[in-house]
């Protein structure tokens, strides 16, 4: 726990899933946190519980990064730890994906990703290693499995975006290594949350399923033989914002019950 005591650590998508899971336990941990959210109403009501600081934003917007990446520089003088989270879905046939939303999602999942990515280590080159630490900060952002599998043709855009924000991770890891810097990325699999909802509703109006059953379908077969929480991948995001993992760079890493095993 000593290992997180102190950093600061921003979380964008924060207001709710994997990005209020790891807030609650990095706060747990001793993290000083600021939360973003174009939620604002949700990341400010998770802010006050966890006393942290909330910063309305959309990540989309040039203008809202400057000002989210300046926060914790403004009340603690560095920025820690990024874990760059926000993410938006769609489900729709392949031949059914318009240029409009295929923007939409690419925007969010990896354009902003990497305009983030690149506003915090442009901050974090110029600052001091953490206390106890050769490093000066760690970058941690949200994939998928659906990068690597890519299987379902029905989620086209996102698994895109994030065979590109793998991608992405080596190549900061690559540049920003001497900069002592690290970057690495987790990759979830069917994790219970707001947005496995809205998966479940599409998925099932285009095969007329009731509510649930795309769910049900979809964690059938996970070898650990029950579906992931997002307190599942917040412990491994907590790893990784600690000292622990400050010899790895360049990592995706899976978090997804044996769903995907291998390269």
């Amino acid at each position: 726990m000593a290992q997180r005591d102190g950093r600061t650590v921003l979380i964008t998508g924060a207001a709710r899933g994997i990005g209020a899971a790891t807030a609650r336990r990095l706060a747990r941990d001793g993290g000083r946190l600021v939360l973003s959210d174009v939620d604002g109403v949700g990341v400010e009501k998770l802010a006050a519980e966890l006393g942290g600081v909330a910063v309305r934003a959309d990540v989309t917007n040039a203008a809202d990064i400057a000002r989210m990446v300046d926060e914790p520089y403004q009340r603690w003088g560095r920025l820690d730890v990024l874990f760059n989270n926000a993410g938006v879905i769609r489900l729709q046939p392949l031949l059914d994906v318009t240029e409009a939303e295929w923007n939409r999602v690419l925007d969010v999942n990896l354009k902003a990703v990497f305009f983030v990515l690149q506003a915090v280590a442009r901050r974090m080159k110029t600052q001091s290693p953490m206390p106890g630490s050769e490093l000066r900060g760690k970058l941690i952002q949200t994939a998928s499995i659906a990068g690597y599998r890519g299987g379902n043709h029905l989620m086209t855009p996102y698994s895109a975006s994030k065979a590109g924000v793998i991608s992405l991770t080596r190549s900061a890891a690559q540049a920003l290594a001497a900069d002592r810097i690290t970057s690495n990325c987790v990759c979830p699999g069917a994790v219970d949350t707001a947005m496995w909802e809205q998966i479940d509703r599409e998925w099932g109006a285009l095969h007329g399923w009731g509510p649930r059953e795309a769910w049900k379908r979809r964690i059938a077969g996970i070898p650990l033989g029950r579906p992931e929480t997002p307190d599942d991948v917040a412990g491994v995001i907590a790893f990784l914002a600690s000292a622990d993992s400050d010899y790895m760079t360049g990592q995706a890493i899976k978090v997804d019950g044996g769903m995907v095993m291998g390269d």
